[in-house]
């Protein structure tokens, strides 16, 4: 059984890819179990995928083993496309992007009071956004796997719901009545933009292993 190395630390997120190439003989484990020292991936791309593989290609360089990483993050349509790579730390600085000023890593509170400010007075219609999703997968003979997911939906003006976390109380997704903070881990985890991706991931094997 091949193994892969995650980006992440997350255990949850681990465990999701894990499902994914379990069934393809793949195991999967940590950045921390294959050894790699805990260094910071500086996520200098300007789209999610060019985030997800350097995290990935970078880790890969440093255990010489397949790794796999995710790069995730709201698109809102108004604000033309921001938060986007800028996600987690959107409140950090001053406008819509890095260039406007400031540049502090921030929390989600912090983060969907200034979308909800930047979003207040547009028509709901109006308020469409975007989850995305995007894992890429990168061998060490240069061959790499890149699956991306999306959901659709809009955004409200207040947080609904205690589920989930980031900006899941302020978005809809398209087919629902309520938040992502409403829905609960559950429903979220089988429409969201991660599980898409990871399904687009999981058909992508499917073909490499036919």
């Amino acid at each position: 059984m091949k193994t892969i190395v995650a980006a992440t630390r997350n255990r949850h997120k681990i465990d999701e890819i894990g499902e994914i190439t379990g069934k393809f003989g793949m195991s999967i484990i940590s950045r921390d179990d294959a050894g790699v020292p805990p260094v910071e991936i500086p996520e200098t791309g300007k789209t999610f995928e060019e985030n997800s593989y350097i995290k990935a290609y970078e880790i890969m360089k440093l255990c010489g083993q397949i790794t796999v990483a995710d790069d995730s993050g709201l698109v809102v349509d108004c604000l033309n496309g921001a938060p986007g790579v800028y996600s987690a730390r959107f409140a950090g600085f001053e406008g819509l992007w890095p260039e406007d000023g400031g540049g502090t890593d921030t929390g989600d509170k912090d983060n969907n009071a200034k979308l909800i400010r930047l979003i207040n007075g547009v028509p709901y219609e109006d308020r469409t956004a975007r989850f995305v999703s995007v894992i890429t997968m990168v061998y060490p003979d240069g061959k790499t796997i890149v699956a991306r997911g999306t959901v659709e939906g809009h955004l409200i003006l207040e947080e609904r719901g205690e589920a989930g976390f980031g900006y899941d109380p302020l978005f809809i997704p398209e087919g629902y009545d309520k938040t992502f903070g409403e829905l609960g881990q559950e429903i979220k985890n089988s429409i969201s933009h991660r599980a898409r991706a990871l399904q687009v991931l999981h058909e992508k094997l499917e073909k490499d292993f036919e």
